[in-house]
């Protein structure tokens, strides 16, 4: 993939320089998963040949969120992003708004509705837990939930419960679904940096950083001088995308 010009052509922005990745370190950004652990498989395989092949002393991994949901294998993506990280990384693990919604559930099973309508019931089947059919009664979501908080290990929670919002590096930040226009960026508010979309999405201003996000899925990565998306929608194109940031370089990595 050709990546834009004006990626580079900051000056219009008042930068004096374009933008670069942490000088001391090589980035490699995941895309939202959604439950295909297949995919995942299949991209740590590229990412450690491309290390591989351009050996760097401080790689680090930035999982973008939305691990669970949609896809089959929810349960097998935390099992492995917990228990089988790629080694020699540096690891950040993003927070998604699906990530936020499971959570919800766990707290209140009236969350259930909401939930399941974004993708929680393949969720569900990846750990054995039977979605409702239908609209369900309140007591039939209580009775999910309590199931599901028997099948789910306390481990996959602490790893959700921990997750981060953001992380910045170099002149990218780094967030799940984007940020608010005319907000700093250490400024924003937890639900916009997990669901905001379109204010985000149409904005032309010169964020402090290129923001690195993924949430709104789209056919191909998409590059713009304020925004970088990566959400290629995996769970349904089976094309899971990884950018990866070497100083002032770019490349792409993706399945299949």
């Amino acid at each position: 993939m050709k990546f834009p010009e004006r990626l580079t052509g900051w000056m219009a922005f008042g930068r004096t320089r374009p933008a670069k990745g942490a000088d001391d370190m090589r980035i490699y950004a995941v895309g939202d998963i959604h439950g295909r652990m297949d995919l995942l498989e299949i991209l740590h395989r590229k990412i450690l040949d491309d290390l591989a092949d351009h050996p760097h002393v401080e790689p680090r991994l930035i999982y973008l969120g939305d691990y669970v949901d949609r896809g089959l294998e929810s349960r097998k993506v935390l099992d492995t992003l917990i228990n089988a990280p790629l080694p020699g990384f540096a690891i950040d693990h993003i927070k998604g708004n699906h990530e936020a919604a499971l959570l919800d559930f766990l707290k209140d099973s009236r969350a259930c509705a909401g939930w399941l309508a974004i993708g929680g019931q393949a969720t569900l089947y990846s750990y054995g837990v039977p979605a409702p059919q239908g609209v369900a009664s309140s007591a039939a979501l209580a009775e999910i939930q309590r199931k599901f908080l028997e099948a789910l290990p306390l481990q996959h929670v602490a790893f959700m419960e921990k997750l981060k919002l953001s992380v910045s590096y170099g002149d990218f930040f780094f967030t799940h679904a984007g940020v608010r226009p005319n907000i700093p960026l250490e400024a924003q508010d937890e639900r916009d940096l997990l669901w905001i979309r379109e204010e985000f999405l149409r904005s032309n201003q010169a964020f402090s950083k290129v923001v690195v996000h993924g949430h709104t899925v789209s056919s191909e990565p998409e590059f713009h001088v304020n925004r970088i998306g990566l959400d290629t929608g995996a769970f349904a194109t089976g094309i899971l995308s990884c950018l990866v940031l070497d100083g002032g370089q770019m490349r792409l990595l993706q399945t299949p």
